[in-house]
């Protein structure tokens, strides 16, 4: 039997690798999750906690590897309607990198990105139908 990805696992590869390369362009800048914690005065335990919760969605990156966030995420306050979005997208099968590049890319009919509508209050909702429509 053998170990090795067969077309499934080569295609799976390919689109991540493809997700983390755009994901790069479109995110401005990063946060380890030491810095994270350090900018919301919580322990890294604490921070590792909203990334299991989905409160926050990191991805490793970067030499050595870490997990990182991207900072508009957290800076200048934590954005506390992205977690209902994450699990959504999640549920529809996204892995982190893939949401994180759902999440910054443009859309001309929100206007802007996926999170800079959340973080406009009254677009939450939008964001959200949009996200559950991926899953189908």
């Amino acid at each position: 039997m053998s170990t090795a990805p067969g077309p499934r696992g080569d295609d799976r590869q390919q689109e991540e690798r493809s997700a983390a390369t755009e994901l790069e362009e479109l995110v401005d800048e990063w946060w380890t999750l030491a810095q994270v914690a350090e900018h919301l005065d919580l322990s890294l335990s604490q921070v590792r906690r909203l990334v299991a919760d989905r409160d926050l969605v990191a991805v490793r990156r970067g030499r050595p590897r870490a997990d990182c966030v991207p900072r508009a995420l957290v800076d200048p306050e934590p954005l506390r309607r992205l977690r209902g979005t994450a699990v959504v997208l999640a549920d529809a099968g996204y892995t982190d990198a893939e949401a994180l590049r759902w999440l910054f890319t443009p859309d001309p009919s929100l206007p802007g990105t996926p999170v800079e509508a959340l973080r406009a209050e009254h677009r939450t909702t939008e964001v959200r139908r949009r996200a559950q429509a991926l899953a189908f």
